[in-house]
């Protein structure tokens, strides 16, 4: 019952590779291959060239009790609050604020302070149920399609879930599910204002021309 090897369990999804996983968590590569080279020897997981699965999903779900158990006692960092979710064995996608945030690496916050940090993410309508359930297991609070006061949250770190009835797209950046970069940057354009610092890190990073790909959001405005 080793928190590492409960954090690799929870966070695999059938067809993850090791990279992916170590990204997921934020732990190195050589020691999440440890784990997932022992875990496989125990049958709760499998590591083939398909990717890696879960085996064993009592195991799972007895990780998964301990894992809320630890985060419910202490506060949530800001790292760990991009880890969560990965937990749920749920699809998801971050958006709005944290989808220039994982676009610009991290570079890029904003209306988020050390007392008030909400997480956007995207979901499928039919798990948002699950997710807030999920998310009292780990004793953190959720909403759904606002964010609330801050004075309405119990702790730092909360979740506001967008619920999506007809599917997402997902990208990956560095272990992050965001929403793809052109739908980024248009929600970005819509408040160009607020996101240009953003707008400017995702035009030099990534090579694409904002003003040329969103001209009509800009004749617009």
């Amino acid at each position: 019952m080793d928190p590492t090897a409960a954090k690799v369990v929870l966070a695999a999804q059938c067809g993850d590779s090791v990279n992916r996983i170590s990204k997921k968590i934020g732990t190195s590569y050589s020691w999440v291959y440890d784990w997932v080279e022992r875990l496989a020897e125990e049958k709760i997981i499998s590591n083939t060239d398909n990717g890696i699965r879960v085996c064993d999903y009592e195991m799972r779900r007895r990780y998964e009790e301990m894992m809320g158990t630890l985060f419910s006692r202490d506060e949530i960092s800001q790292d760990d609050a991009y880890m969560i979710p990965h937990f749920s064995g749920m699809e998801f996608a971050y958006t709005e604020i944290d989808a220039a945030y994982v676009w610009t690496n991290g570079g890029f916050q904003i209306a988020r302070g050390h007392d008030d940090y909400p997480v956007f993410i995207e979901v499928h309508d039919r798990d948002v149920d699950r997710w807030i359930e999920f998310f009292e297991r780990f004793g953190v609070d959720s909403s759904v399609g606002e964010r609330p006061d801050a004075a309405d949250v119990d702790g730092r770190v909360h979740y506001v879930l967008f619920r999506q009835t007809e599917g997402f797209d997902v990208a990956w950046v560095d272990g992050n599910p965001v929403i793809p970069l052109d739908d980024a940057v248009s929600q970005m354009m819509e408040t160009r204002s607020a996101y240009e610092p953003a707008l400017e890190i995702i035009a030099n990073e990534h090579d694409v021309d904002i003003d040329a790909t969103h001209h009509d959001q800009m004749s617009s405005e």
